[in-house]
Order: C-alpha cells, then sequence, then structure tokens
C-alpha cells in the first residue's frame, strides 16, 4: 500500500516537472521570436545613447515589453494548441509518445495565461511606463535605483486608485458581495478587475473585428498584384515614368525663388505617389502570367469564404441560443481530452476553426490599427519609440487576452473556457450574449456588402477609363449604359 502512495506521488511529481520543461520551453522560444519583433520595429537612438542610465532603463523596460508580447501570443494560441491536442489524441488515442499531450497540460497553460495577462497589464506594463519617465525624487542619487523607487511608488497610488475604483463599481453594482469582499483582494477583486479589462477587450474586438475584415480585402489586395480589365501595361509604365521625370526636373532643377514653399511640398508628395505608381506598375509587368491573373482572384476568394464561414457560423450560434442552453459559453475545470471532437465535421472540422480564430484574430489587429482612434499607434520599422511599444503591448495583449471568450461567445468553436477565463459574470446573462451575436453578425454583413460593391464598382470604373472625369462630374450618377457603351468603345 505505501509502495503505491509513493509511486503514484513519483507519478505526479514527474508530470509537474514534465508540464513546467513544456511551458519554459514553449515560452522561451515565443519570447525569443517576440524580442526580434520588437528589435526590428525599436528606435535604435533610444538604445545606443551616451548616458548609460538612460540605455538601461530603457533595455530593461524592452524586456518587460517583450515578456507582455509573449503573453499576449499565448493567448492568441490557447483555443488553437487546445483544439489541435484534442484532435491528436482522438488519432492517435494510445500513442506513447502522446502521453505528454493531456488535460493538465492544457489547463496548465490557461491558468498561467490568465495569472501572466493579470501581471502584465495590472503591474508590469504601468511599471515600464513609469520607469521610462521617471528621473528619481528631488534630492535622491540619481541612477536606475531612484528610478525604481519612484516608479514603484507611482505604481502603488496607481493601484490604490484603480482599486478604489473597482470597489466603488462593485459596491454599486453588487452591493452584498462589495461589502464582505473588502478585504478579499486575490479572489475577489482582481478577477473582478480583470473582468471588466476582458469586457473592454471582448467590445474592442466587437468593433475591429468587422471593420478589420473589410480591410483585410484591401490590404491582401495591396501585397498581391491587381488583374487590370482592357489595360495597357507598358503604356502606362511609359506615361508614368515620363511624368516622374517631369516632376524631378522640376523639383531640382529650377530655381528655388521660383516656387512657392508650399507648391514644393505638393510637388514633392506627387512625385512619391507618381514614384509608389510606378513601382507598382513595374512589379505588374515583372509578374507571371498566373501571379497576374489567378494569385489575386484566389486570395479575394479565400478571404470572402473565410468572411461568410464567420457570418454562418454566428447566424447558426443566434439560432442554437435561442433553442439550446448549452450554447452559452460557459467555463468548465477538466478539459476531458481525447473524449469526442469539439466540432460536429470532426477533424476536418476543427481545423477550420483554429483556421478562423486565427482569421479574426488577424483581422481584428488590422481593424485595430486601420481605425482613426489607433492608427497613430501603428509602429515603423526602426522608428518606433519606447512610449509606442508599450502601449502596442498593451493593446496587442487586451485583443488577445479576449480573443478565447470572442470566440466562444460568438460560436466560432465549441471548446469551453478552462480556469479563470470562465469566471466572467457577465458571460451567464442571454441577453448580453445574444446582443453581441447580432450586432457581430450586422456589422459584418454590412462591412462587407460595402466592401465588395464598392470594390467593384471602383474596378470598373477604373477599366472603362471613368476615373478620368473632371470632379465636377459625379462617378455615383454614371449610368450602367455610359459603363458598357465606355467599354464597347474601348474593345473597337
Amino acid at each position: 500500500m505505501e509502495t503505491d502512495e509513493v509511486s503514484v506521488r513519483e507519478q505526479l511529481f514527474h508530470n509537474r516537472v514534465r508540464e513546467t520543461i513544456i511551458c519554459v520551453l514553449l515560452f522561451t522560444c515565443l519570447y525569443m521570436v517576440c524580442y526580434l519583433v520588437l528589435t526590428h520595429f525599436k528606435k535604435t537612438a533610444e538604445f545606443v545613447t551616451d548616458d548609460v542610465e538612460d540605455a538601461t532603463v530603457n533595455k530593461i523596460a524592452l524586456w518587460l515589453c517583450t515578456f507582455t508580447l509573449s503573453v499576449a501570443v499565448c493567448a492568441v494560441l490557447l483555443l488553437p494548441i487546445s483544439i489541435l491536442s484534442n484532435e491528436v489524441l482522438l488519432t492517435f488515442p494510445h500513442s506513447y509518445y502522446m502521453q505528454w499531450l493531456n488535460g493538465s497540460l492544457i489547463h496548465g497553460l490557461w491558468n498561467l495565461v490568465f495569472l501572466f495577462s493579470n501581471l502584465s497589464l495590472v503591474f508590469l506594463m504601468p511599471f515600464a511606463y513609469f520607469f521610462t519617465e521617471s528621473e528619481g525624487f528631488a534630492g535622491s542619487r540619481k541612477g536606475v535605483m531612484a528610478r525604481v523607487y519612484e516608479a514603484v511608488v507611482l505604481l502603488i497610488l496607481l493601484a490604490l486608485l484603480v482599486l478604489g475604483i473597482v470597489w466603488v463599481a462593485s459596491a454599486l453594482l453588487h452591493d452584498n458581495i462589495a461589502r464582505k469582499s473588502l478585504y478579499d483582494l486575490w479572489e475577489y477583486y482582481l478577477p473582478y478587475l480583470y473582468s471588466g479589462i476582458s469586457l473592454f477587450g471582448v467590445l474592442l474586438l466587437l468593433l475591429c473585428t468587422p471593420f478589420g475584415l473589410s480591410r483585410m480585402f484591401s490590404v491582401t489586395g495591396s501585397l498581391l498584384v491587381k488583374p487590370r480589365l482592357l489595360e495597357d501595361v507598358e503604356d502606362a509604365l511609359s506615361c508614368t515614368v515620363f511624368e516622374e521625370d517631369s516632376l524631378y526636373r522640376k523639383l531640382h532643377c529650377g530655381s528655388p525663388s521660383c516656387w512657392v514653399k508650399l507648391n514644393i511640398e505638393a510637388m514633392r508628395k506627387e512625385y512619391q505617389a507618381v514614384q509608389s505608381r510606378r513601382v507598382a506598375l513595374e512589379m505588374r509587368r515583372k509578374a507571371s502570367p498566373w501571379q497576374r491573373n489567378l494569385g489575386y482572384p484566389v486570395a479575394m476568394l479565400m478571404l470572402l469564404a473565410l468572411t461568410v464561414m464567420c457570418v454562418l457560423m454566428v447566424c447558426f450560434n443566434v439560432l442554437e441560443l435561442l433553442l439550446d442552453e448549452t450554447a452559452m459559453p460557459r467555463g468548465m475545470e477538466d478539459p476531458h481530452l481525447g473524449m469526442a471532437s469539439f466540432s460536429m465535421f470532426g477533424s476536418l472540422g476543427a481545423a477550420v476553426q483554429v483556421v478562423l480564430i486565427l482569421y479574426l484574430m488577424l483581422s481584428s489587429v488590422v481593424g485595430f490599427y486601420s481605425s482613426p482612434l489607433f492608427c497613430g499607434l501603428l509602429p515603423r520599422v526602426k522608428d518606433t519609440n519606447l512610449t509606442q511599444i508599450i502601449a502596442n503591448c498593451v493593446s496587442l495583449l487586451i485583443l488577445s487576452s479576449a480573443l478565447p471568450v470572442f470566440s466562444r461567445t460568438l460560436g466560432i468553436t465549441r471548446f469551453d473556457l478552462l480556469g479563470d477565463f470562465g469566471r466572467y459574470n457577465w458571460l451567464g446573462n442571454f441577453y448580453v450574449v445574444f446582443l453581441y451575436n447580432m450586432l457581430f453578425a450586422g456589422l459584418t454583413s454590412a462591412s462587407l456588402t460595402k466592401t465588395v460593391t464598392w470594390a467593384v464598382r471602383r474596378e470598373l470604373i477604373r477599366a472603362f477609363g471613368l476615373d478620368r472625369l473632371p470632379l465636377t462630374v459625379s462617378r455615383s450618377t454614371i449610368p450602367v449604359k455610359l459603363l458598357l457603351a465606355s467599354g464597347l468603345s474601348k474593345i473597337q
């Protein structure tokens, strides 16, 4: 009996060590990748300075940003890893080499991501910002430790302010619970605070994702060679080169006294636009017929199929919410991996779920950086200061930590939320979940319809040469007969 107890304890110990090693290796790999990404965008002048103190402070802040970005990537990969692990265990149920892939490991990953997300949002990122902006208290010795003391004091004051706001909010919404939980900081207030942050992230995803799904078409189109109907590439390229040479001579060969400064700036912008147009035409000329005529339509059809599939799954989830209570998002303690597939279509459906989850995350990031409110945060290669890096890491962490709740609320996957991710109070409200699904389906359908119709209309106007009409002519009033007549005359 005692030998059996020892063997069980040894097994539990080896399982814990194995899970720890796997988590450390995964996070180390993500940390190195995120560090390379941040060093690609950071402004080098802030880290190579004569002031050793500033350089040290900036390096420490960059390490904290790298940690936060790694946690954000882990949050994005939570659902894909969980879904794929379940399918692997279904495919190889008795494989010795897949015994390390179990529910305990997945549950541990979810708990670690939740813990580190709280730590990064509440402590690390505010400390990194205060640390870079601090100079030490007046009268104290200058140095890195003086900045640490000032940053810690500011962080404590901020924590007291935030906890006071959370206590007031909880007292207004849940009076009895708030009074009983006044000293219950870890068990109630921090999860309550993170629940509010997650709700903000889910609402931000609701606004950014439909806009990003429509922007994905234009962003992908800018990276590919578009097929042009009834256009002579050589003729357009020669005209563009001639226009570029003319602008170059006006800018560099004329006397500066002849030009007003405002006109010179406008001409420089026009010269840059002509240069970019020439580069695009040269790319189109160098592209193969397959790239020019097949790559762009296939990419657009794939994006359209993924977007339509997301909308259809959300509409199906709305019907399930009305008919079945199990469609509501909820938390679970044991994932029970390897028992049954989380998709009615088996492994193929699970793979589609993973693709849709990653596609929604990518679309939300595109929509976030394309929105007028946050377009100023868009990082630039080798020209992004440390404050912008901190703001970007916080924004990406808020979006990514809300992705599991977002995907489960919309019915993209049937994998229930693990750990503290399923403890959010608003998840059990039917009206909130139902309204959220309806808003997402409506906004995405409206954005998709507008994008497709405007894209087709723009390409027709450009193909038939009507984009050269004077601005006094409203192109929205151009009849279809004029389009067809112009097209026939071009063909003849």
